[in-house]
């Protein structure tokens, strides 16, 4: 994780001071005065080193106090969009997952600190890592269970991605941009999220092979609901996506097969998001 080698880092040199100063106590109780030089020594040492540690031993504590106040804001705009979405409040397991999924590690190094801030951030080649709020909304919305298996459309950074998959089985998905995939991947494999399966694709067309899908997550903008996507909907199912042009209204919408088939839809929210791209 990123705050692990500053850590380390701040440990060595904690370690190394210790050993340092139990040397000096050593000196003075055998000899009875240090000198002065190694006294300095031993305090310029001892500044450095407290220098270099003190903002890496707390890093991981401001994450997480950062973590919990972004679980806060959520649950204030879940109240807030009440109206709108229908819900007052997200299920404890998702408001769970999204005070433990570490959205620091999503974003470039630079934007660490901003991390758990609820807005999006830029994440390179045009797009961003979704709004916390978003992300849970869109989440809750699924109604996932430990069991399901679930398609995402737009890996981005691999956030989602992340968040799904500790509530269910599998996740899959799709990201058209290679050097994207090739981060994300890489990143969800670090971070130990063994239950994610990447490709690089154009998700209009979902992933044929692992359907039917319990739930179908897009985070990008469609003009219209991918026909591809309804078909590999497990009945049941629910598919929630973003709907509208660039420089038009965009809807949150929720997509449901029922049981016998038929399809339903409906409206959620304004929203805005990046464009879906690929050859359709």
């Amino acid at each position: 994780m990123l705050h692990q080698f500053p850590l380390m880092l701040g440990g060595m040199f904690r370690c190394r001071f210790r050993t340092l100063i139990n040397t000096r106590l050593m000196h003075v109780s055998s000899v009875g005065v240090t000198p002065f030089s190694d006294r300095l020594t031993t305090f310029v040492l001892g500044v450095i080193a407290l220098g270099i540690c003190a903002p890496c031993v707390y890093a991981a504590d401001d994450f997480t106090r950062a973590r919990a106040a972004m679980v806060e804001e959520i649950a204030d705009d879940a109240r807030f969009t009440a109206p709108m979405t229908g819900r007052r409040g997200f299920k404890s397991a998702v408001m769970d997952v999204m005070n433990r999924v570490p959205r620091h590690e999503f974003v470039e190094p630079k934007l660490a600190k901003s991390a758990y801030e609820n807005r999006p951030l830029p994440i390179g080649h045009g797009q961003t890592i979704s709004q916390p709020y978003i992300v849970a909304l869109m989440t809750d919305i699924l109604d996932v269970e430990a069991n399901d298996v679930v398609l995402e459309v737009g890996t981005g950074s691999g956030y989602q991605a992340a968040v799904l998959a500790e509530l269910v089985r599998e996740v899959y998905t799709i990201e058209i941009i290679p050097p994207l995939h090739a981060s994300a991947t890489g990143r969800l494999k670090r971070l130990g999220y063994d239950n994610v399966f990447t490709r690089v694709g154009d998700g209009y067309y979902g992933w044929p092979d692992r359907a039917p899908f319990d739930a179908i997550i897009v985070t990008a903008a469609a003009s219209q609901v991918p026909p591809p996507l309804i078909d590999q909907l497990k009945r049941g199912g629910k598919m929630v996506i973003p709907v509208g042009g660039l420089f038009f209204t965009q809807q949150l919408m929720v997509v449901e097969k029922k049981a016998d088939g038929a399809i339903t839809n409906r409206q959620i929210l304004p929203v805005a998001f990046v464009p879906l791209t690929g050859e359709h």
